[in-house]
């Protein structure tokens, strides 16, 4: 298909459905409902056919005039090869402008992301299945209340480099929060909700690895026979307990930054954080 028939429209509701079936045909696990969530929090390009089909998606989720990442790049399978994933990029870049990005590659993508100034900074390790072994819950880790917001938001903001408070309310409103207390305060969350086969861990932020365990176990007890995803950073040494638990190595990503146009490098997040990819 040549460029001149094909048109790049503002992502609305009304496109929902195509773009499940677009994510369905990649092997992707979201349903309706998991686009649903995605659009709310973002803008996005649609590209579309002569014949009015959609043909390739993508998503810009800001989070302040500060930084964002990019999500929900896809391209039918009958279509690739042509450029359109390139200009799906250039489209949400532009809705972007200055911020911070980041974004979860495959292998594939790694060298248009390049092209397009992202650099390589650590990979993600997804893992999902039924759990085998029983996890029982730590004392320092409770269910959040609504009082907790603001300490949850303030903790994710130091990990991911920018506040992403709409996020975090949304998360509150379709699923639920744990908090670690330490001496009476919050020093970590996790955030549990409904995705694709079954439910979906994160975002986790722990300062240690005991900690974000507490915090995943919370959810992770007496969830033996429900279908889980926990997607972690390579390098937080999680991977081979939740391996243990029954949760299978199943893939990942390669975790990509695009400095802010006013700095030279990549600002990847600080503290001890596992995937913050909030659509998976």
């Amino acid at each position: 298909m040549m460029y001149d028939a094909v048109s790049f429209v503002a992502f609305s509701p009304d496109h929902l459905d195509a773009a499940t079936r677009l994510s369905r045909q990649a092997g992707w696990p979201h349903r309706r409902e998991d686009w649903q969530m995605a659009l709310a929090l973002s803008k996005g390009r649609v590209a579309v056919a002569a014949d009015a089909r959609v043909i390739g998606t993508a998503l810009m989720t800001p989070y302040g005039s500060e930084a964002g990442t990019i999500n929900m790049v896809i391209v039918d399978e009958a279509e690739r090869g042509q450029g359109l994933g390139r200009q799906l990029m250039r489209e949400v870049l532009t809705l972007a402008g200055d911020r911070r990005l980041q974004l979860v590659a495959t292998a594939d993508g790694l060298p248009l992301y390049e092209k397009l100034g992202f650099a390589r900074t650590t990979e993600i390790v997804q893992h999902q299945g039924q759990l085998t072994q029983a996890v029982t819950r730590s004392d320092a880790v409770r269910a959040a209340t609504a009082d907790d917001i603001t300490a949850i938001t303030a903790i994710d903001a130091a990990a991911f480099g920018a506040e992403r408070s709409d996020l975090v309310a949304h998360l509150a409103s379709v699923g639920e929060f744990a908090v670690l207390e330490r001496q009476a305060q919050a020093a970590g969350f996790a955030a549990l909700r409904r995705f694709g086969r079954g439910l979906v861990i994160g975002p986790v932020v722990a300062f240690d690895l005991d900690d974000a365990k507490a915090l995943v176990g919370h959810f992770l007890a007496g969830r033996e026979n429900e279908f889980i995803r926990v997607d972690t950073g390579i390098e937080t040494g999680l991977a081979p307990w939740l391996m243990s638990l029954g949760l299978a190595h199943v893939g990942g990503g390669i975790v990509m930054h695009r400095p802010a146009a006013n700095d030279s490098t990549p600002q990847p997040p600080t503290s001890f954080a596992l995937a913050s990819q909030a659509f998976g």
